[in-house]
């Protein structure tokens, strides 16, 4: 029943290995010629620690009992990166992909789980979170971060301090605080596709108790896919986009302080290319030729008539107000609104063919509260808090297809008010011992409205499939616990046991296409986790690594299973029960001052326990686990290559790898031919390539510095799908392909005062 899957060759591995070695040669000739600097570089060759806030206080990461990976600015900077679209393949057995035809969804796996369709009616498995904040969709979840400072993946369950919808594991994205000094940074990007990037970044002064900082970050590209005349749009896969942000801190006494957060991301560019890869309409319709399928390769001219575009605008405000009570004891309240307007348009048969054309017209709020009450008393440290969070959306989702022969009129709403309470402590009951115990407790009520109805191409309604005010609602509860027992083999080694629940909202399927459907709520998705792990600190405090296995298991799996029987659209299924179990390695080396290396690798070994057909046979065996590629591997090697009077030469190489996966759960082997085949949504393995060179601290005066750079994101150009979307033999197999962009290389000067 098993299909290989197919692995890339390894030539980008030995590019990667021999970039790491050539920056270390570079670097050892250098400090062969100077012993006295070397004798000093191995006095400060020492690993820098990296505190976050994975258990809601400030930590250094080796204390913290989870699997989590931080990127601190000196790699985002180093690394490019500026949303979570940019750390595909950055932590073990995390995986992120581009969600079919746009570039502000992702859909994010960690460990084997993940939400695939972006529809704001559907949850996402892994909870993204900006400076604590929680961000309820994965629809619009790309936008640019201004003034990035780290980012946390925490992988595994994180069900008691992040709560829902964190089944999978959690991404913390942080910004900057304000310093109350004045200086700032200036960067222009400009590469190949005449691409422009411009960010800013101010911290004023502080006037009196008040800190303030402003950014902000301009983005034009072409596209690499140019059209021919006459078509609707001029070319596909262009970036425009702006984003802006405000911070501000107040400090009205010594223990009570406000900080306010604003961010703003505009983004007007045109859709993704939707490569057609395989298709049978003109014998299975006897439709007119003209629909392009190209399977040679990546294409960069098309022709498309339908609309093409990508809008979205995102406002976020959040309050956080800090009350230090007594030196052990902090009350914090986090008050947060983000608003989003997300449009997009999709040419689906990608040629001049009025075949397939889809658009979703959505709007999106949502609001949150959380009372967090965080302290020590003797050995136990804890954290408490009261949780609310409330959505509403609305999405329109007009399709044609067949030249205006099929029209639909689809429509949805949807709302969510979830409360919750936690609280977590950690009892250091011996020197070397740690237990750890937390609880929470959810009750959430979701409610849906649906209207779908097939109309002519003037928008007149000649059949009404799912009638104007099919409404319902559901209440679930869910309580997810968590117990650790940590022990310190010395001061530099620590092992701990874990287990921990997590679980994801149900609710209802938004592109319901029967009033049943539309109705039925699907169940939570569980999951029940038992991790290993081990971290240390080595070789005097030059080497960090760490290891993490894992065993999960999931109940009421909730599956999106994509549809073409009439309106496109998904089903939501709760479909039985998985298991994903793998292993985990993250190792920083600073091998001197000066050269650091960095490495993580993720196997992952998944497979459904039950999952029933439509007739419920359990057909387990033979249906592929999406998104769940079996090796995750990431390269980096970064150093100072030569210092000279004008400046530091500085260089990255990142190598970043993703094994062969499926895309849809689909049949494995055919079995019923009126089904689609997984193979069919298979992508292959893929490694890419990021450089950059630098020339760094260049002096511009007696305050600023500089810096110029060159870099290459895959670098050696390849041509990779990353996404795909199969309509199955129900809809002349057409079947649309997504690539990664191709190499792209620039230029870039910073200035920093």
């Amino acid at each position: 029943m098993y299909t290989p899957l197919k692995q890339p060759r390894l030539r980008p591995i030995a590019l990667a290995l021999a970039s790491l070695f050539l920056l270390d040669a570079s670097h050892q000739a250098h400090a062969q010629t100077q012993p006295e600097a070397q004798s000093e570089a191995k006095d400060m060759a020492k690993l820098d620690a990296v505190v976050v806030t994975v258990q809601r206080r400030k930590e250094k990461l080796q204390d913290v009992p989870v699997a989590a990976t931080a990127i601190t600015a000196a790699d985002i900077d180093a690394r490019g990166i500026s949303n979570v679209a940019d750390l595909a393949s950055l932590a073990p057995n995390l995986q992120i992909s581009p969600t079919p035809g746009n570039s502000t969804a992702v859909q994010i796996a960690i460990r084997g789980s993940v939400t695939t369709n972006p529809a704001l009616s559907w949850d996402p498995t892994v909870g993204m979170y900006v400076d604590g904040v929680y961000v309820g969709k994965s629809q619009g979840s790309v936008f640019d971060l201004v003034d990035l400072e780290r980012v946390e993946v925490l992988r595994g369950p994180q069900g008691t301090l992040y709560g829902r919808n964190t089944l999978a594991g959690a991404i913390n994205l942080v910004t900057k605080k304000p310093s109350g000094q004045f200086g700032g940074q200036v960067s222009v990007d400009v590469g190949n596709y005449k691409a422009r990037v411009t960010k800013l970044s101010l911290d004023l002064p502080s006037a009196g108790p008040l800190k303030v900082s402003v950014g902000g970050r301009t983005e034009q590209r072409d596209g690499w896919v140019k059209t021919a005349p006459g078509s609707s749009v001029t070319q596909l896969n262009n970036r425009d986009n702006q984003a802006a942000r405000l911070a501000a801190t107040l400090e009205l006494s010594r223990d009570l302080v406000l900080d306010y957060r604003y961010d703003k991301t505009k983004v007007d560019q045109n859709s993704r290319f939707s490569q057609v890869v395989r298709s049978t309409v003109d014998k299975d319709f006897g439709f007119p030729s003209g629909i392009v399928v190209s399977t040679g390769g990546r294409v960069e001219n098309a022709a498309v008539d339908g609309p093409s575009f990508e809008r979205m605008n995102i406002q976020g405000h959040a309050l956080t107000a800090e009350w230090k009570l007594n030196a052990d004891n902090t009350l914090k309240y986090i008050a947060a609104k983000r608003d989003m307007d997300w449009k997009d348009a999709l040419d689906l048969d990608g040629s001049p063919v009025a075949f397939a054309h889809t658009q979703r017209l959505s709007d999106f709020k949502q609001t949150s509260h959380e009372l967090q009450l965080i302290g020590a008393a003797g050995p136990v440290n804890y954290v408490g808090g009261l949780y609310r969070f409330e959505d509403e959306g609305f999405t329109s989702n007009p399709q044609t297809f067949f030249s205006g022969g099929a029209n639909f009129d689809s429509r949805y709403g949807f709302s969510t008010k979830a409360d919750s309470v936690y609280g977590q402590a950690d009892y250091r009951f011996a020197d070397a011992w740690t237990l750890t115990a937390g609880l929470r407790h959810t009750s959430e009520t979701k409610s849906t409205e649906r209207y779908n109805a097939a109309v002519s191409p003037t928008g007149a309604v000649l059949a009404v499939i799912v009638p104007q005010g099919t409404a319902a609602s559901t209440k679930f509860t869910a309580t997810t616990p968590l117990l650790s027992l940590g022990y310190k083999l010395s001061n530099e080694v620590s092992v701990y046991g874990r287990y921990s629940e997590g679980f994801k909202s149900g609710g209802f399927n938004g592109e319901a296409g029967t009033v049943q459907e539309a109705t039925t709520p699907f169940k939570p998705e569980k999951l029940k986790s038992f991790e290993l792990g081990a971290k240390s600190t080595l070789l005097g405090g030059r080497m960090m690594l760490n290891v993490a296995l894992f065993n999960n298991d999931s109940t009421d799996l909730q599956q999106a299973v994509f549809t073409a029987t009439g309106a496109a659209a998904s089903d939501i299924r709760n479909i039985g029960k998985a298991n994903s179990r793998g292993i985990e390695l993250e190792a920083v080396a600073r091998v001197t001052r000066d050269f650091k290396l960095q490495a993580g690798y993720g196997y992952l070994q998944t497979r459904y326990k039950e999952y029933p057909d439509a007739t419920g046979k359990n057909v387990a065996d033979n249906v592929a686990v999406v998104h769940a590629p079996r090796h995750t591997l990431n390269l980096v090697a970064s150093g100072t290559l030569l210092r000279t009077s004008l400046g530091e030469l500085r260089g990255t190489a990142d190598y970043s790898f993703t094994s062969s996966h499926y895309l849809y759960p689909y049949q494995l082997t055919t079995v019923n031919p009126a089904l689609q085949t997984a193979a069919n949504t298979r992508v292959d393995g893929v490694g890419l390539v990021n450089l950059r060179l630098s020339l760094s601290e260049i002096e511009l005066g007696s305050q600023a510095s500089g810096e110029l750079a060159l870099w290459a994101r895959n670098a050696m150009d390849k041509q990779h799908i990353a996404n795909k979307i199969d309509f199955g033999p129900g809809f002349g197999n057409l079947t649309q392909a997504y690539y990664v962009d191709p190499r792209t290389v620039g230029v870039s000067f910073n200035v920093r005062w």
